[in-house]
């Protein structure tokens, strides 16, 4: 893409007003950016409102910065990875994304860029998952990851982030990327900023994807609409934890209508992370226990024999069976339980209580939960 183009393309998707739709109209008549800027108001007219057709006419105030700002970014190119610009009809463009009702006219990219997408599954959750929820979506993305899968997520705090870092571990070397996370910024900054780190190993192993312009901050409005893209370009979205308005929900609402499939995992009624996995499963969703149900369920079959996450009955009934675990464990299960319960059932004093609580937790065989319950957590 010459600079010209790119000045094209950037100003059909900064004008103001003209959304994927119209744009898609406009390039389906006049074939390229270049030649829709050629035509007179009229011709635009006929494609397009008034109030866009004049818009058109119009150079965007800040087209000549991020024309250089963009043009600067896909010059440079890291040691261990690419940067790119996919327009619509490039051949790299992610086929799944046009069918979309809108799909973004262009996706900036960051990461191993000649590899291709493969078989996906997106895995959604709460940014503030249970420490159970956290653990669930990452040992779901290690194993179906190492069953050939994408995994595809937003890069959020929570079950986002843990599902990326599973996807990493359990990803071989192949041609599809390990894991792709769309964003809700522009790719020339990270967010949250703590996920850093966490964005490099990505672009090293997989995809950084956004249809934001470089430059973009991270405004509420635009992470609603990225999870379509979330949705499209997975086979099915698995919900990890979900409060019953969450963007999760969400996420899975754009999967049904784009006849995607959705599957939930259940958890604990006490947990209002949970509530919003259990309405899914209510409406029809897929309950998931293990990846094998992901796996079946997408009519798919693992690229190599690997462990696809053992059963979380089987690990409650594994991890009961150890005679040398603590004691206080084996009055617990997997299901949120306050002090005063839990006190009830071992009959430990309040300090001693909390000492191993605490002996525990710092162990990570125990999680603190909001609203002062604990959670015994299963091992990997």
């Amino acid at each position: 893409m010459d600079k010209n183009e790119l000045r094209a393309w950037l100003r059909l998707s900064m004008t103001d007003g003209v959304g994927n739709d119209a744009a898609r109209r406009l390039l389906g008549c006049f074939g390229s950016p270049q030649a829709v800027f050629e035509q007179t108001e009229a011709a635009l007219r006929q494609l397009v409102t008034p109030p866009q057709a004049q818009a058109l006419l119009n150079v965007p105030n800040e087209l000549a910065v991020q024309c250089v700002r963009t043009h600067q970014w896909l010059m440079h190119q890291p040691d261990t990875h690419s940067h790119a610009l996919w327009t619509l009809g490039d051949a790299h463009y992610p086929p799944a994304l046009l069918q979309l009702a809108d799909p973004p006219l262009m996706v900036y990219v960051a990461g191993q860029t000649e590899r291709t997408l493969g078989n996906a599954v997106a895995i959604v959750g709460s940014r503030n998952p249970t420490p159970q929820g956290a653990q669930t979506a990452e040992q779901f993305g290690e194993a179906l990851s190492a069953a050939g899968l994408c995994v595809v997520s937003g890069l959020a705090l929570g079950v986002d982030g843990a599902a990326h870092k599973g996807a990493l571990r359990g990803g071989t070397a192949s041609d599809y990327w390990h894991t792709v996370a769309v964003v809700g910024t522009g790719l020339d900054r990270v967010y949250p900023r703590q996920h850093q780190t966490l964005a490099g190993h990505i672009a090293l192993h997989g995809l950084l994807m956004s249809e934001y312009h470089l430059g973009t901050a991270p405004l509420a409005h635009h992470f609603p609409k990225r999870n379509r893209l979330i949705a499209a370009l997975g086979l099915g979205t698995l919900v990890v934890e979900a409060a019953l308005k969450s963007g999760s929900l969400i996420t899975a609402k754009m999967a049904l209508d784009l006849n995607r499939e959705v599957l939930a995992i259940p958890g604990s009624i006490h947990a209002t992370q949970s509530h919003g996995c259990h309405a899914l499963i209510r409406q029809g969703a897929k309950l998931v226990e293990n990846a094998q149900d992901v796996l079946e369920e997408l009519q798919l079959a693992p690229q190599q024999q690997v462990n696809l996450f053992a059963d979380a009955l089987d690990i409650e009934e594994d991890a009961c069976s150890h005679s040398d675990e603590h004691p206080l464990l084996t009055h617990m299960g997997f299901t949120p339980v306050s002090l005063d319960a839990l006190q009830a059932r071992c009959g430990l004093d309040t300090a001693t209580l909390q000492a191993q609580l605490l002996t525990l937790e710092l162990d990570g065989a125990v999680g603190r939960l909001p609203g002062g319950l604990f959670q015994r957590l299963a091992k990997a």
